[in-house]
């Protein structure tokens, strides 16, 4: 009976995650932070300072900004597309009419995170594929480190998103709080001034910020800049943290 259902309940998935997609693509936000913003960014400051500049950690500027945008598009997802796109269909009753459909409460987190990691993959592609009709592709030092941190910064992230969609209580607050926390998180977590110019005051503020150590995590084996074994230490943190977050949330919701 079960090997039966199955098929039944992976053929909803599959179509509602392209519902989520389709859905999803059609929103000018996320098209503009998700898919145009890091990619106009890579172009601008790809060409701003010279290959020369000691303050990018030995890397090639143009380099440094293209690995640190494929992270930014992730904390475009994350902050803004996620938390916006959960807190509209909690405020508007539709988790509630999925429920009360007989739609399995796991379909729908993992239809929206199959959706995000998807579009992360796509923002990746694009600003790679910008860096190099632009500047060059940089040289990936250690693949399989920059894959798999890269992988588990896009899943942290998800999930950090799920989980401001789950405690914000509208969907225009989440926007609000959502591009409140990603301007910032950007710019003093390397998509902004190379970390070496920053204050101490700054230095210490993007430490604590999340979106840093994805593109840490990302940047470092890339560029060969470090290990970025500390920032995916940080990352799973993050990930068991929010998920064991959002999951309590939403069996509250339930049983309420």
């Amino acid at each position: 009976m079960n090997s039966g259902s199955r098929p039944g309940s992976f053929t909803m998935l599959g179509r509602m995650a392209r519902t989520e997609l389709r859905l999803a693509s059609r929103e000018p936000l996320v098209l503009s932070f998700v898919f145009a913003f890091p990619v106009v960014l890579v172009l601008i400051l790809g060409g701003v300072f010279g290959e020369g500049d000691t303050a990018f950690e030995g890397a090639i500027p143009s380099d440094y900004y293209a690995a640190a945008y494929v992270a930014v598009a992730t904390g475009a997802i994350g902050l803004i597309m996620l938390p916006t796109q959960i807190a509209s269909y909690r405020e508007r009753g539709v988790l509630r009419r999925f429920r009360a459909a007989g739609v399995a409460g796991w379909m729908f987190p993992t239809a929206i995170s199959i959706v995000s990691l998807v579009m992360t993959a796509v923002a990746a592609v694009l600003v790679v594929a910008t860096a190099a009709v632009s500047y060059g592709v940089p040289g990936v030092e250690f693949p399989a480190k920059t894959v798999l941190y890269g992988g588990l910064g896009a899943v942290a992230f998800v999930s950090f998103g799920t989980l401001l969609g789950w405690l914000m209580p509208s969907a225009r607050s989440a926007q609000g709080i959502g591009l409140t926390l990603f301007i910032p998180s950007f710019l003093l977590g390397g998509g902004g001034p190379p970390p070496e110019v920053l204050s101490s005051t700054m230095a210490t503020v993007a430490r604590w910020l999340p979106l840093t150590h994805v593109l840490r995590a990302l940047q470092e084996p890339w560029l060969d800049i470090g290990d970025g074994d500390d920032h995916a230490i940080v990352l799973v943190g993050l990930f068991v943290v929010c998920t064991s977050g959002w999951v309590f949330l939403s069996r509250r919701s339930v049983d309420a």
